[in-house]
């Protein structure tokens, strides 16, 4: 687990791979009983922890706006992070399935006893944030964010897609 500091709030993040208990989470979080919350996002459309970044700093400055779009902080950096205006859409491209095996977890605020549950919680092999651009998808993150060839020669997948996050309410 690797903690980030977003003006004065902390993420924990988690790799997680050969993830065998999706089912279960995604029906705790679908519930609303999954203990503690956490937010579960497809590993495979993240190239690079920024995007995964700007969409929390995006769901802490709803928070403290108090105009959340989703339920939870938790599932707005699911939603954030999606770029899409559609809550459902969102959740179900860039949150978990019943068949995902590639999750990054991320926490606001983990204490060390949360971060050790979280680590209970899930069935699978944490591993190094690092391998994350290697394990990214790349024509699947193209689809979904609609990322052209002649963009990517003047910059990269994660910051396209941290660009698509931070406009998505000027579009």
């Amino acid at each position: 687990m690797k903690l980030f500091n977003i003006n004065g709030t902390t993420l924990s993040l988690s790799l997680y791979s050969h993830l065998t208990n999706s089912k279960e989470l995604l029906e705790s979080m679908q519930g609303g009983t999954l203990e503690p919350e956490v937010a579960f996002l497809n590993a495979s459309l993240i190239p690079d922890i920024f995007p995964v970044l700007a969409a929390a700093h995006k769901a802490l400055l709803a928070k403290s706006r108090h105009s959340l779009t989703t339920r939870t902080l938790h599932s707005e950096l699911v939603y954030n992070y999606s770029g899409s205006k559609h809550i459902t859409e969102s959740f179900k491209r860039c949150g978990i399935s019943d068949t995902t095996t590639y999750v990054l977890a991320a926490r606001f605020d983990a204490t060390p006893d949360v971060i050790q549950s979280i680590e209970k919680l899930v069935d699978g092999k944490e591993i190094d944030l690092e391998e994350l651009e290697g394990r990214a998808n790349q024509a699947q993150i193209q689809k979904h964010y609609k990322i052209t060839a002649p963009e990517l020669g003047v910059s990269s997948l994660a910051d396209a897609i941290t660009c698509r996050i931070a406009a998505r309410d000027a579009l």
